[in-house]
């Protein structure tokens, strides 16, 4: 397998450079260069196989031999451990519950697959691992569940100041060992832009060996694909066809891993992408120019970003084709009584509670349906979270019906443990120069 950047199709690198790498030093972001097609009658036949299954003809599909079968099926097996079910509430509408992992979110899928795949390439004797991830809230989470206890490795976590819930605050900086967080005083963009910044500072790089657990890693879109293939499997089960995605969106990767995994066979009808009031792409969909802009923070707090990172990888997708793009994927936004209002409605007319992001999913799907009311589809919204991490968001009514996890208890009893920084990067490499690393 062999993967290019954006910004220079010649320019080509291997999966282990890219995974380890991350961010080319043109700023692009990696490719592939190949996107194999799935066999038909693999595709046809979803139903007859599990999700660890499907994971594993995906990803050896993509990868091509670089991670021999046993070896990634071990992987596989040991990453993608817990379910992603989908749930009927009406005849032409399901949700994806990608929220079953350790960190309650679907960013588990990515973060888990992605930690054990750096540590399959690690070799004993080399420079230590720094993984730099800003998160807008799920991420940093994921991840830190996902590398905990990694030998060798040490991860920094970015997060904005007072724009994570509490839970997932605890999520980020209750871990110790190999996981470090920064609180920084800014927004998720804010984040981003220094761990982008860090990955093309040459002197950063000649001391550390450093790469990116947020979804610019091609190691985290791939699993992502995952549970596209696995929700149609399921649908396949039921008789459902016509399958309509509306994908809670924020850094895009999520939509992104779906757009992939079309392009590897799977039968999609429409992609819908689903904001809030951060509506860069939407407004670019529905007839705008593509203008990035500063983030606003919202109860849907993980898709609070104005400048999506892998916005890049889908115009690539599509050859830059804009037409071609937004005949495939369509563009919703919402504000935060909306989504307020949606929660109660899906609570009280399904009786299931549904996180802000997913909500916003839910909308935007409602939205298609009715502007499509003469066409026969299956609508999958894609629930992105527990509920049980945004306590603020609910009615106390909504709020007493949340079934709080184990682990999210457990979490709650630790000390939080976090440094503070601003956003100018200065600061931020004078921190990562002077910290020793504290790997396991």
């Amino acid at each position: 397998m062999k993967l290019y950047s954006t910004n220079n199709k010649t320019y080509e690198v291997s999966f282990q450079e890219a995974v380890f790498n991350s961010l080319p030093q043109d700023k692009g972001l990696y490719m592939p260069v190949e996107i194999p097609r799935l066999p038909d009658d693999f595709i046809e036949n979803l139903h007859q196989f599990s999700l660890p299954e499907i994971a594993f003809r995906v990803a050896d599909n993509l990868l091509q031999g670089i991670i021999p079968s046993g070896d990634l099926k071990a992987i596989i097996d040991d990453a993608i451990n817990f379910p992603a079910p989908v749930v009927k509430l009406t005849e032409d509408q399901y949700v994806l519950e990608l929220f079953h992992g350790p960190s309650l979110a679907f960013k588990d899928f990515g973060a888990r697959f992605m930690s054990r795949v750096m540590a399959y390439f690690l070799r004993e004797g080399e420079k230590e691992l720094n993984v730099l991830v800003a998160t807008s809230g799920d991420t940093g989470g994921a991840v830190a569940l996902g590398f905990l206890g990694v030998p060798n490795t040490l991860v920094t976590i970015l997060y904005p100041k007072g724009k994570v819930s509490p839970i997932q605050e605890l999520q980020l900086t209750t871990n110790g060992q190999n996981i470090r967080a920064i609180e920084i005083d800014g927004t998720f963009d804010d984040c981003q832009a220094l761990v982008k910044q860090a990955f093309v500072d040459a002197e950063l790089n000649e001391k550390f060996r450093l790469t990116s657990a947020n979804s610019i890693n091609i190691s985290r879109l791939i699993p992502q694909t995952f549970y596209y293939f696995n929700a149609v499997a399921q649908l396949q089960r039921e008789g459902k066809k016509d399958v309509v995605f509306s994908v809670p969106s924020g850094n895009f990767g999520n939509i992104g891993a779906g757009l992939l995994a079309r392009k590897m066979g799977l039968p999609v009808k429409q992609f819908i992408a689903a904001t809030n009031a951060n509506d860069t792409v939407p407004t670019f969909l529905n007839g705008g120019i593509y203008q990035p802009k500063p983030s606003v923070a919202t109860i849907s707090n993980a898709m609070d970003v104005g400048n999506p990172s892998n916005w890049a990888r889908i115009m690539d997708l599509f050859q830059e084709d804009q037409s071609a793009i937004t005949k495939l994927v369509s563009g919703y936004s919402f504000n935060d009584e909306q989504t307020k209002d949606a929660i109660a409605e899906v609570y009280h007319l399904y009786d299931y509670v549904v996180c802000p992001h997913t909500a916003i999913a839910y909308l935007a799907l409602n939205a298609w349906q009715k502007q499509h009311p003469q066409q026969e589809n299956t609508g999958v919204f894609l629930a992105t979270a527990h509920p049980c991490k945004f306590p603020d968001v609910f009615s106390d009514e909504i709020a007493a019906d949340i079934e709080i996890p184990e682990q999210v208890l457990e979490l709650e009893e630790k000390p939080k443990q976090a440094d503070a920084l601003g956003t100018d990067y200065a600061s931020f490499k004078a921190y990562l120069l002077a910290e020793e690393g504290t790997s396991v």
